[in-house]
C-alpha cells in the first residue's frame, strides 16, 4: 500500500512537469526509485524543489547512480564489458536521438527539455569507464580530471533546471560537484579500498607519510588524522567557494541546493565527531538531523509549489 502511495504522488510530479506519455512516466519512475533507494541526503534535498522539477533532477541521479552500480557492484567478472556495452548504448542512443533504455529515456527527454549538452554525459561516462582500470590519482590535479566527469558535470548538468540568475552560477555548481565528491572519498575510504581504489591523491599520503597498506590495516593514528584534516580543509574551502554561488539560482532552487550543501557539510562535521574514523565504518549523518535540516527548508520551500 505504501508503494502505491509514493507512486500516486510522483504521478502527481510528472503531471506538473508535463510528462504524459505513459512509456516516459514509467522511465522517470525507475529514476526515481533509483534516487529514492541510493541517494538518501540528495533526495531529501530535490523535496525542496518545485514539484514540476523534481523528476528531471530524478533523471539525473537515476542515470549516474545506474552507471555506478554497474561499475562498483557489478559482476567482478563481466561488469567492465557490462559498462563499455551500456556506454555504447547510451552514447549511440544519444547521437540517434531515441532510446528503448528507460534510464536513457528519461535522460533524453531531460536533456532536451533543459538543452543539457551532451559532452556532460560523454564526460561522465569517461569518467566512469576510468573507475574500471585506474585505481589511484598520483596528484589532485589527476583526481580533478577524474572529478569533471564524475562529478563536476554532475553540478553544471542541473544549473538549466535550478535555472540561474548569473553566468557565474556554473563555476560554484562545480565547486559544489567537487565538494559533494571529495565528502564521499573521505567517509568511504574503507569501501573504496574494499574496490581496489583510493582516491586520496597519493602526493597527499606521502605527505603525512600514509601508505596503502596503513589504510588496509585500518583503525586511527595522528599521520591519517592529519591527512583526513588536510581533505576537510580542502573540503571546506570547496563548499564555501560553492554556498556564494546559491544567491545566484532562482529563488525557488535556492533552498534545495542551501540544504542539500549543508547535509553534505554535515558528513564531514560527523567525520570529525568520530575522531575521523572511516576505516571502522561509515559515518553517517543521523536521520534527526536530516529532518531538521530539510525540514526547515521545506516551509521556506513550499511557497514555490504548485501542487
Amino acid at each position: 500500500m505504501e508503494n502505491v502511495v509514493i507512486k500516486r504522488r510522483h504521478a502527481h510530479l510528472l503531471d506538473a512537469s508535463g510528462i504524459n506519455e505513459p512509456h516516459l512516466r514509467s522511465a522517470y519512475e525507475t529514476c526515481r526509485q533509483l534516487h529514492a533507494r541510493f541517494g538518501k541526503t540528495y533526495y531529501l534535498s530535490t523535496l525542496l524543489l518545485p514539484p514540476a522539477k523534481r523528476p528531471y533532477v530524478h533523471s539525473l541521479y537515476g542515470f549516474a547512480r545506474y552507471a555506478d552500480e554497474i561499475v562498483d557492484n557489478g559482476d567482478p567478472r563481466t561488469r567492465e564489458r557490462d559498462m563499455l556495452a551500456w556506454s555504447d548504448i547510451v552514447l549511440r542512443d544519444l547521437r540517434e536521438g531515441t532510446s528503448r533504455d528507460p534510464i536513457c529515456q528519461a535522460l533524453l527527454h531531460t536533456m532536451h527539455t533543459w538543452d543539457i549538452p551532451v559532452d556532460h554525459i560523454e564526460a561522465f561516462l569517461a569518467s566512469m569507464l576510468m573507475d574500471l582500470t585506474v585505481t589511484e590519482y598520483s596528484t589532485y590535479a589527476d583526481l580533478r580530471k577524474y572529478m569533471y566527469g564524475s562529478a563536476a558535470v554532475i553540478g553544471l548538468q542541473m544549473v538549466p533546471i535550478l535555472e540561474p540568475l548569473e553566468r557565474h552560477a556554473h563555476e560554484h555548481a562545480v565547486a559544489l560537484g567537487e565538494a559533494f565528491q571529495l565528502t564521499n572519498f573521505v567517509r568511504d575510504v574503507a569501501e573504496d579500498l574494499a574496490r581496489g581504489r583510493v582516491y586520496l591523491p597519493l602526493e597527499d599520503l606521502d605527505r603525512f607519510g600514509v601508505t596503502r597498506e596503513r589504510l588496509a590495516a585500518g583503525g586511527i593514528d595522528e599521520s591519517l588524522r592529519e591527512l583526513l584534516r588536510f581533505e576537510i580543509d580542502r573540503i571546506r574551502k570547496l563548499y564555501d567557494d560553492a554556498e556564494k554561488g546559491i544567491d545566484s539560482l532562482a529563488e525557488s532552487s535556492r533552498d534545495c541546493i542551501r540544504v542539500a550543501l549543508k547535509l553534505y557539510r554535515g558528513i564531514i562535521e560527523e567525520v570529525e565527531k568520530a575522531d575521523y574514523r572511516v576505516l571502522d565504518g561509515r559515518v553517517r549523518v543521523g536521520l534527526g538531523r536530516r529532518i531538521r535540516v530539510a525540514g526547515g527548508g521545506y516551509f521556506r520551500a513550499r511557497k514555490h509549489f504548485t501542487v
